[in-house]
């Protein structure tokens, strides 16, 4: 996944326009992660007074199908702010991101003594967005 997809001609399928959308909704220096959108999208779809789970609504996509549309077409949004769970920069557009994200002043750590490229990790516990309003600071 390359998360800078710039989208195929024609009109999106209505599953990728609800995640790109929540894409644009995520304030600068903040992220949420590919399950977060999911989860996110699964509990707007509910009606009301039915239960998220226990056959009461369809789950329309999780976390892969996220990551699938932020490749395909997320090349027009901040695709920068939707991110693994483990707060690795994207394979392949690290150093992009990793711009946008000083840019932004997104919170991140040094990546672990382990790690073969030394490119920092995103620090999800003060990155993270819930999805509320109030974004808060970083």
């Amino acid at each position: 996944m390359s998360g800078t997809g710039d989208g195929a001609a024609g009109e999106l399928p209505e599953y990728a326009e609800r995640v790109l959308a929540v894409a644009e909704l995520i304030p600068a220096g903040r992220v949420m992660t590919y399950g977060d959108v999911a989860e996110w999208l699964h509990e707007e779809a509910q009606p009301e007074a039915v239960p998220a789970k226990g056959g009461g609504g369809r789950r329309v996509g999780g976390p892969r199908q996220v990551g699938r549309v932020m490749a395909l077409y997320g090349g027009a949004v901040p695709w920068w702010r939707v991110v693994r769970a483990d707060g690795r920069l994207l394979p392949g557009s690290e150093l992009r991101a990793l711009a946008h994200y000083r840019d932004e002043g997104t919170p991140l750590r040094q990546a672990p003594g382990s790690a073969d490229d030394h490119i920092p990790r995103l620090d999800l516990r003060r990155a993270r967005w819930d999805g509320r309003d109030g974004a808060g600071e970083p």
